[in-house]
């Protein structure tokens, strides 16, 4: 009981601080301090600290053998300048353009490095969806810009453009990315609804399997489907939903995200399916930062056994 009441004071502080104003200018200066003392932390002991933080146990990173695990040891020790470019939600679609085509891009519609360009003149009058480039799950989406209060979201991603992800949960990629707000077309199905997203989990190349969050911004459910759409009995984060019927682009959006994951150990390559078209939506490199429990944990060690890392004690 105790545990979860600090977890509770913890996320009031946590939204306090990136909600509110005053709650912003009233514990920054502690937020600092904090960073600074977290910058200070070797990232082999703070991503073994952050692993057992969230999953309740020790890490063996001489001998991962969950998804989970596995992840967190990519983390540390499989790092490129490559990572950094595609992690970039900008730089990126240069990347998908040369590797698919420039067909699969969802339209960009504005960018900048400055937020206060972040006003009605320079927005489309159709509804899209503001995000920083560097950071992840970070965005705004607006159906009206007349209703949005303009000044209040400036402050919000000056104070995003300001942060630098690494440092919260030491994924490499995102440390020398430049920051920079993108302004993409909203995409929404015929009922005029937010789309599932296809995340698409690849092991060395290949597809492995892939998520299907149902209802995200609401009763939130998850299904995991194998290359063949046949339902995986496995439980990730949130219960299972309503069973999908395979799309008909399946095949089609998974071979472009093996084509994607060729050049890599693990990456999740998400994609969007709207009305008959193949959308490209991100790339990651550490699924929740390789910290998202299993209520079914044999599913955990299972599809950890897939993904072959190159040290693995057979």
């Amino acid at each position: 009981m105790v545990k979860k009441n600090k977890k509770t004071i913890r996320g009031r502080i946590s939204d306090l601080y990136r909600k509110s104003e005053f709650g912003y200018n009233l514990l920054r200066p502690f937020y600092k301090i904090y960073e600074l003392c977290i910058r200070a932390i070797p990232d082999k002991l703070f991503i073994e600290w952050y692993f057992k933080r969230y999953m309740g146990y020790s890490i063996d990173l001489n001998n991962p053998k969950t998804l989970n695990e596995k992840i967190t040891w990519l983390k540390l020790y499989d790092r490129s300048d490559l990572h950094t470019l595609v992690a970039d939600k900008f730089t990126v679609r240069s990347y998908v353009a040369k590797k698919i085509g420039e067909k699969y891009l969802i339209p960009l519609l504005y960018h900048t490095k400055n937020a206060s360009d972040l006003k009605p003149e320079n927005l489309p009058d159709t509804s899209f969806i503001i995000k920083n480039n560097h950071d992840s799950g970070g965005y705004l989406i607006v159906k009206d810009k007349s209703s949005v209060d303009w000044p209040k979201v400036q402050k919000q991603f000056k104070r995003n453009l300001k942060e630098n992800f690494y440092y919260s949960t030491r994924e490499w990629q995102y440390k020398n990315i430049e920051p920079r707000i993108v302004v993409e077309e909203l995409l929404s199905t015929e009922n005029g609804e937010i789309p599932n997203d296809y995340k698409c989990h690849c092991f060395n190349g290949k597809l492995a399997f892939v998520h299907v969050d149902i209802s995200r911004f609401g009763d939130r459910r998850r299904n995991l489907y194998d290359t063949n759409w046949n339902l995986i009995p496995c439980v990730w984060q949130y219960e299972n939903g309503e069973l999908e019927k395979k799309p008909e682009l399946f095949d089609q959006m998974k071979s472009l995200a093996e084509t994607i994951a060729k050049d890599f150990i693990y990456a999740r390559i998400d994609f969007y399916l709207v009305k008959g078209h193949i959308y490209f939506g991100e790339i990651s490199f550490h699924h929740h930062s390789g910290t998202q429990k299993f209520k079914t944990p044999e599913c955990d060690l299972k599809l950890g056994q897939l993904l072959k890392l190159g040290i693995e004690n057979e």
